[in-house]
This record gives C-alpha cells, structure tokens and sequence, in this order.
C-alpha cells in the first residue's frame, strides 16, 4: 500500500508518500520501522503502527537526556546491527536498562521500567518515510508509582 506520511520526527523533512507493505496483527495496520544511532554502528528494525503513540516522560533521566519514546512488545523489535557496540546504564530499581552506542552516544532505543517485556523506542531515531502521524502524551515519571497506578494503558503496549 501506500501511506500518505505528512508528519516527520524533523520539521526539515518533507512529507512525503511512499510505498509500504502493511502488516496486520490484532487488527491493527503495522509498518516496518527502521533506525539507529547517529554514527551507524547501531541499527534496529521495529514494526509498530505508522501513527506512533509517544511518551514524554519528566523522570530524572528522561528529563537529563530529552527521552521521547513508543512502546513495543520486544518480538515485533529486532537489532540488526551492533550489539557489541551498546553500553547500558541502570539505576534506582534497575529494572530500565538505558542502552546507548558507546560510540556517539545515543540512546535509539532501551528497555523500559514500566514494560520490562518490551523496547521504548525513540522515534526522532527513525528512518524518514515511514510515520504519518505523532502523538505526545505527558507521563509523570517523577511520580512513577503514582503514574503508573492511574495510567490505564501503558503496561498493554509491549503485549502482543
């Protein structure tokens, strides 16, 4: 098929149509994602919807290092390239694992607390092309526990 993608992580990217072969599980239309840190070393591959749900999170590591985020469950994610190369952070409780390219430093994508079952990927780390659509919901991570008890949605999203 072909998806008309009028948004871009990037306001320097042009919308654009481009061909798509559509996956379909549970009912939803899914897209072959790709992406990967800025020096290349790292590269992953993630279906997931080409409307993406993203999760602005105001915990103390989110805050420091501008996480945005889309959850999946880990079998629809695949690392392509370079796992020798992630370096991974944990604190706190240690359920999170930040992994990021211990050669540029970025973080594409990592294995959240809140859905140790699935990846949060950062969609500005996504190859042009493939999103049509953003949509940034606020999370209270500073209150994490508090958070997690009144959202009703977010454990579901790294199910299958």
């Amino acid at each position: 098929c072909t998806l008309p993608c009028p948004v871009a992580w990037s306001d320097y990217e042009q919308p654009q149509s481009v061909p798509v072969k559509a996956i379909y599980q549970a009912g939803m239309a899914l897209v072959k994602h790709t992406g990967g840190c800025h020096c290349g070393a790292v590269r992953f591959e993630v279906l997931s919807s080409p409307d993406l749900h993203v999760f602005q999170c105001n915990c103390s590591i989110c805050t420091k290092k501008q996480n945005h985020h889309f959850i999946v469950p880990k079998n629809l994610f695949t690392l392509l390239k370079g796992s020798d190369n992630l370096t991974t952070y944990t604190f706190n409780t240690h359920v999170a694992k930040h992994t990021f390219c211990q050669t540029c430093g970025v973080q594409s994508f990592y294995t959240p607390r809140s859905n140790p079952d699935g990846y949060g990927v950062a969609p500005h780390c996504l190859d042009p092309g493939t999103v049509c659509s953003v949509t940034v919901e606020p999370f209270g991570g500073e209150k994490w526990e508090e958070s997690m008890q009144a959202h009703t949605s977010i454990r579901g999203m790294s199910k299958h």
